[in-house]
């Protein structure tokens, strides 16, 4: 074993310690959040407008408000009838210590019918990329983005939805369906980017191909298991603030904040207080700066969701928001997925088996590319690190 456990258990020691002493103050805090989400004096949509006076002057992601702070909803009724379609993806990232470069990216896909023909398709896509094309994006001008580490989990995303609009483009029209994504519908990763690379992944990628699945009438959600998400409590913030036009940098620049009352609470914690089983939040609006710059009809709405003990996040874009139909639809068939799954939605977890690389299947992939070099008489040179690696020493 390289990592002495014995040196690291003291360290642990301290934080569990450290985390302790700072509970009481949390729950304090956690208290106050609740009673201000909950506090039926509030003015709504003064509180709105504050909220969309405050976008650029305070430090944090507030959520814009639709139709309350504490509103709980229960699910509707399901279809006798319906269909779940799901993606979920994995990849083998570019290594620079072996002898070519390339990716590949495996797409698990579930299709899942229920009612009086049930029935369920499982598949994977697995795509490698080795053209010079792909392995890059590249400006009219200026210098390339290489195609790895986030940047490659971005296009991965962008795979995914893909590899769902062709899914949904397959189904009988105006049938109940729900397509299905893991993790968020924005893609915050971009913001670290040049603008020729978000124009290349998100306005001819990803936001073409959720147009694609709006033509087709269906629900659309992202599932966030487990959110550390604040974009709630960041708007009881701005509902504690004692100045009319909340501006951190003009008003509290160097001192403690009243709105220090929430700190360190997160959304989730509010609606395991709030929610019963079952039952959705109210719903809100990602403040995302890419979300306002780029997602036009697609912005980025989301609800909290309490499946027994777990709060998660479910994003929708607007069209599904504003569409009261596939809104309850959406809310109902998640919650079923959830509960079939044993608190995750059936179909993720099945196209997440279809997807997954597992470490053995990377060595393997590499032993494949490597043998077939060689079978070809081309070269294989692999970096000294790599090399020490694979070696057995004595």
């Amino acid at each position: 074993m390289s990592l002495d456990l014995i040196k690291v258990v003291a360290q642990v020691g301290g934080m569990v310690a450290r985390l302790k002493a700072g509970d009481e103050e949390r729950r304090k805090h956690l208290q106050y959040a609740l009673d201000v989400l909950c506090d039926k004096s509030i003015d709504f949509d003064h509180l709105r407008k504050r909220i969309e006076d405050s976008q650029r002057k305070t430090t944090w992601l507030v959520a814009g408000l639709v139709d309350g702070l504490s509103q709980c909803y229960k699910p509707s009724s399901l279809p006798l009838e319906f269909t779940i379609i799901a993606t979920d993806g994995s990849h083998i990232d570019v290594d620079r210590h072996k002898p070519t470069r390339c990716y590949l990216i495996n797409i698990g896909a579930a299709v899942i019918d229920y009612g009086a023909n049930p029935g369920a398709r499982l598949d994977s896509l697995p795509h490698l990329y080795s053209e010079p094309e792909d392995l890059v994006i590249a400006p009219e001008k200026g210098r390339e983005q290489p195609v790895e580490g986030v940047l490659l989990g971005i296009k991965r995303s962008v795979e995914e939805i893909k590899y769902l609009a062709s899914l949904a483009k397959e189904l009988p029209p105006n049938s109940p369906a729900l397509a299905l994504l893991d993790g968020s519908l924005i893609l915050w990763g971009l913001e670290a980017y040049p603008e020729f690379v978000t124009e290349a992944l998100l306005d001819k990628g990803f936001l073409p191909y959720l147009e694609d699945i709006r033509r087709f009438n269906i629900a659309l959600a992202s599932y966030i298991s487990f959110p550390r998400s604040t974009d709630v409590v960041n708007a009881l913030r701005v509902t504690i603030c004692p100045y009319e036009a909340p501006d951190c940098d003009r008003y509290c620049p160097n001192k403690a904040k009243n709105c220090d009352k929430v700190a360190g609470v997160q959304d989730r914690e509010l609606f395991i207080n709030l929610l019963g089983h079952g039952e959705r939040s109210a719903l809100f609006i990602s403040q995302s700066s890419i979300v306002q710059k780029r997602y036009g009809e697609h912005w980025v709405y989301f609800f909290y969701l309490r499946v027994g003990d777990e709060i998660a996040r479910i994003e929708i874009p607007q069209w599904v928001a504003r569409d009261e139909g596939l809104l309850n639809l959406t809310h109902s068939l998640v919650l079923d997925q959830c509960q079939r799954g044993l608190g995750y939605p059936v179909a993720l977890a099945e196209a997440h088996e279809k997807a997954v690389v597992t470490a053995a299947d990377r060595e393997e992939f590499w032993r494949v590319v490597e043998s077939l070099l060689v079978e070809e008489k081309m070269p294989t040179p692999t970096s000294a690190k790599s090399f020490s690696k694979r070696t057995r020493w004595v």
